[in-house]
C-alpha cells in the first residue's frame, strides 16, 4: 500500500469514528409503578424525542422497592417512575436512590417540591391522588346494596365477599390505605377495623389498581383504590362510580427517583427532567391517567378528582415513609390480617 493510499484510509477511518452513531445513544433501564398504559405511553413518547432506548419493567410500588433493594450491590435499574411516595422515601432513607436537583423544581407544586426536600432531593413528586374506592353501579342496583359513603360503611355485612383491596406488602395503594386508617383511627383501632373488614374481603390483590378493574368487570362490588383509578374505569365506559370516604382519607404523592449506582446516569437525568415538564404531564390523560400533575403549568384532566372537593387528612409522609415505621406496620398486617386473610 502506498503512503498516499494509507493516508486516505486513515483519514476515512477517523472520519467514520467522528460521525455520531445512528444507533441509540445508550439505554435507560426504567421501573414504572403506574398503570401499564401510561407506562407504555411514556416509554414511547420519550423514545420518540430522544436517541435513547428505554427498557421498561412494570412493577407495583412494593415490588419495585424490593427489587431495587435486592439489587443494591449491583444496580440494574436507572430510574424508578411512579407509584406511591412512601416506598420512594424509604428507598431514599436507605441510600438506595441518589440526590438530583432538577432544573424543573421551581415549576412544581409545593407538595411535589416538599417531597424532594424531605428526601434530600432523592425523590420528587410527579403526580398526586386521593384514596377512596370505586363500586359497580349495576351490582349495587341489582342486589339492592347501600352505597358505602364512609370507611365504616364498608363493614356492612351485606358486602361480605364483595370488596377487594391490594396487599400492602406489594402495593403502595394498599400501604397508603393502611397508613391512612392508622392516622384516622389510631393504630390499634385501625387493626381492629381491618380484622372486621377482612370478613368482607374476597381477595387481596398484588396490584393496587386491580380491585377496581375487577369491580369494572363485575367480579366484585367494591375496589379500594386511588380515586383516579376508579375514574379511569368510568372513563372507559364501565359502570363504576368513585367515593371519597366521609371520615377523611389519605393521598399519594406519586414519585420518581434515580437509583444509586445508576449505570446510565446521564440518561436517567434526561428522563427525570423530561418527565417533570408540563407537556409530558398534560398528556397523561390520554392514557386515562387522571392524577393531579405536579407541574403547575400542566393541564389538569377534567375528570381528575380535585383535592379541594375531598376531605383529606394531613398525611404524614415523613413518618409513614420511614423504613422502621413501614416495616413495623407491614409486619403487624402480616401477623394480624394476612394470617387470617380469606
Amino acid at each position: 500500500m502506498s503512503m498516499k493510499t494509507l493516508s486516505i484510509a486513515l483519514f476515512a477511518t477517523a472520519a467514520t469514528l467522528s460521525v455520531p452513531s445512528a444507533q441509540a445513544a445508550g439505554d435507560l433501564n426504567l421501573i414504572c409503578s403506574a398503570d401499564v398504559v401510561i407506562c407504555e405511553q411514556l416509554q414511547g413518547d420519550f423514545e420518540a424525542k430522544h436517541d435513547i432506548k428505554v427498557n421498561m419493567v412494570r412493577l407495583s410500588s412494593g415490588e419495585s422497592y424490593a427489587k431495587i433493594r435486592a439489587e443494591s450491590r449491583n444496580p440494574k435499574t436507572d430510574i424508578w417512575w411512579g407509584g406511591t411516595g412512601d416506598p420512594h422515601l424509604q428507598a431514599a432513607a436507605e441510600g438506595l436512590t441518589q440526590e438530583y436537583k432538577s432544573e424543573m423544581l421551581d415549576e412544581l407544586h409545593d407538595w411535589a417540591r416538599k417531597q424532594a426536600e424531605s428526601s434530600g432531593y432523592k425523590t420528587v413528586g410527579v403526580y398526586a391522588g386521593a384514596l377512596g374506592w370505586g363500586y359497580n353501579t349495576d351490582i349495587f342496583k341489582d342486589k339492592g346494596y347501600k352505597v358505602p359513603a364512609c370507611w365504616a360503611d364498608l363493614l356492612n355485612p351485606e358486602l361480605k365477599g364483595e370488596i377487594q383491596v391490594a396487599n400492602p406488602n406489594s402495593s403502595g395503594t394498599a400501604y397508603t390505605a393502611l397508613a391512612s386508617l392508622v392516622q384516622i383511627m389510631g393504630e390499634d383501632e385501625a387493626f381492629d377495623y381491618l380484622k372486621e373488614l377482612n370478613s368482607n374481603i374476597s381477595q387481596y390483590t398484588k396490584s393496587g389498581s386491580a380491585p377496581v378493574k375487577a369491580a369494572a368487570r363485575g367480579e366484585t362490588g367494591v375496589g379500594i383504590v386511588f380515586l383516579h383509578d376508579a375514574v379511569a374505569q368510568a372513563a372507559s365506559g364501565f359502570p363504576v362510580k368513585s367515593v371519597a370516604p366521609c371520615e377523611g382519607t389519605g393521598y399519594e404523592i406519586g414519585s420518581m427517583s434515580i437509583v444509586e449506582g445508576s449505570r446510565n446516569l446521564e440518561n436517567a437525568k434526561i428522563w427525570y427532567d423530561w418527565a417533570l415538564t408540563p407537556e409530558v404531564q398534560s398528556r397523561m390523560k390520554e392514557a386515562k391517567s387522571f392524577q393531579l400533575p405536579s407541574n403547575k403549568s400542566a393541564e389538569i384532566p377534567e375528570e381528575a378528582p380535585r383535592f379541594e372537593d375531598i376531605k383529606l387528612i394531613d398525611y404524614d409522609f415523613d413518618k409513614y415513609g420511614n423504613p422502621d415505621t413501614r416495616k413495623a406496620l407491614l409486619e403487624r398486617w402480616d401477623s394480624e390480617i394476612g394470617a387470617i386473610a380469606n
